[in-house]
């Protein structure tokens, strides 16, 4: 034992990688016992302790060998002779020194098992991904918290099972702490994400085509513009459709995996160009527009198979509107429907521009403390309290929808579902993409769903369904 020390501490090297190594594991129990007994810690903590100990750890462990060597070199060099160890196996000292560096070889490898193990498990958490960049990820943690997709991990979804996707991200996010460490990432992060894995690898393993199809009665609540932020209700019927049996139908029916849809775009899918349908007899039919696709050698158009994204582009980090922020705080309660004309103001303090979300919650406060002061002064006298809960309730829906530091704003990230804020459907259904035979790609709005009421304050089919 004394002469294995020898060799790891006789050379400056060797001595240097035995601390740091011995620190490094050291660190590496540490910390892994405190969290199996419950102690949490940020995920800089499982950086820490998980990816950049284990890299010293390593470096320690390579450091032993060339400082053992280097000391063998300096001590042939003085004394004219090879100085190589005799392994003399009939010796008592010698089977402990094996022992031992067999043992200590043992527990060097079970620290880097353990170590790999949970390093991917650090790189795989949602905690990770949000918030270890958080000057980069902070709109995208921020809308992920706060979606359907919450409880969903990232990986989940921009992974999925399998090595091979596990390699092409990490090899990928090699860049990206690149980026992030010498500040050449863009603002806004450009979407879509083009080396996303298909969406029947990760969506379809929870939504399978097969499990959607039939009607969802849809009751959407909004809230007018004038001074009692009137409430009116809109009721449709979607189609959602899918696989039913052997036929698709509604607004899912491309899901039929006997038809494949294709199109031709610009890079960001905003601008669809030829769309391409081939059925389940396997006849092809090309829809173009009226005017041809302006390709260039510097911005080259894509073909690409239609999936989910190409519809739901954002199914978790979902930027919302000023006005229907507005109109769902106050159905949920958050804002009182009492301050006049609180709807028309608050989408006007929204649509302002701030240099920083600290910046937009006291100009949001000042501007709406201002409006009922000095123009409603007997509802700021009345209902001060609600005013100044209404001023922190938008400065959290602006502050979780705009980030001035990575430049998104309201309208940076459109959302493709529905036809009201962007394009989205309109970008294929828009009766402008035709066939050689003359057939359109329809906009008929009854093929997606049925209209019962449209903005009606107390809608008859409402009273109708309740009574039953």
């Amino acid at each position: 034992m004394r002469r294995l020390m020898y060799y790891m501490t006789r050379h400056p090297l060797s001595l240097a990688g035995t601390t740091l190594t011995t620190a490094s594991a050291t660190l590496i129990l540490i910390m892994a016992g405190m969290q199996l007994i419950g102690t949490e810690g940020s995920p800089y903590i499982g950086i820490l302790a998980y990816l950049i100990l284990p890299a010293l750890f390593v470096l320690g462990l390579i450091l032993i060998p060339i400082g053992a060597r280097r000391a063998n070199l300096a001590r042939r060099n003085k004394s004219g002779k090879p100085r190589m160890p005799v392994l003399d196996f009939n010796r008592s000292s010698t089977q402990r020194t094996l022992a031992v560096v067999l043992l200590l070889t043992m527990v060097n490898v079970i620290i880097l098992a353990l170590a790999t193990y949970k390093g991917v498990e650090v790189m795989d958490s949602t905690e990770f991904c949000g918030t270890a960049c958080h000057s980069v990820m902070a709109p995208e943690y921020t809308t992920y918290i706060d979606s359907p997709h919450a409880r969903v991990a990232c990986v989940e979804c921009h992974i999925g099972s399998g090595a091979g996707w596990y390699a092409k991200s990490k090899l990928s996010g090699a860049w990206q702490v690149v980026s992030t460490t010498f500040d050449l990432y863009p603002r806004p992060i450009p979407t879509p994400v083009h080396n996303l894995r298909p969406a029947r690898e990760t969506c379809e393993e929870c939504h399978w085509p097969t499990k959607f199809h039939g009607d969802k009665l849809d009751v959407r609540t909004r809230f007018a513009s004038d001074e009692a932020n009137t409430e009116t209700k809109t009721v449709l019927v979607l189609r959602v459709g899918g696989v039913d049996g052997e036929e698709a139908h509604g607004i899912h029916w491309h899901v039929d995996p006997r038809i494949q849809v294709r199109y031709r775009s610009d890079p960001s899918r905003e601008t669809i160009y030829e769309v391409e349908l081939t059925d389940e007899d396997g006849a092809v039919t090309t829809f173009e527009p009226g005017e041809p696709a302006p390709e260039t050698a510097d911005e080259p158009l894509e073909w690409r198979v239609m999936d989910c994204v190409d519809c739901h582009n954002r199914p978790t980090h979902i930027y919302g509107q000023p006005a229907t922020e507005i109109d769902d705080a106050i159905a949920e309660g958050r804002l009182d429907r009492a301050l006049p004309y609180l709807k028309r103001e608050g989408v006007r303090i929204l649509r302002a521009s701030y240099d920083s979300h600290e910046a937009a919650r006291a100009g949001i406060r000042e501007e709406l403390v201002s409006f009922y002061r000095d123009q409603q002064p007997e509802t700021w006298g009345a209902h001060e309290t609600s005013v100044l809960q209404a001023a922190d309730v938008l400065g959290e829906i602006w502050t979780t929808n705009v980030f001035p530091t990575m430049n998104v704003t309201w309208n940076t990230y459109p959302n493709h579902i529905g036809h009201e804020v962007s394009d989205g459907c309109f970008r294929c259904h828009d009766e402008e993409h035709e066939s050689a035979s003359g057939a359109v790609i329809s906009q008929d709005c009854f093929g997606c769903h049925a209209l019962l009421a449209m903005e009606e304050e107390e809608p008859e089919i409402l009273a109708m369904i309740a009574a039953e």
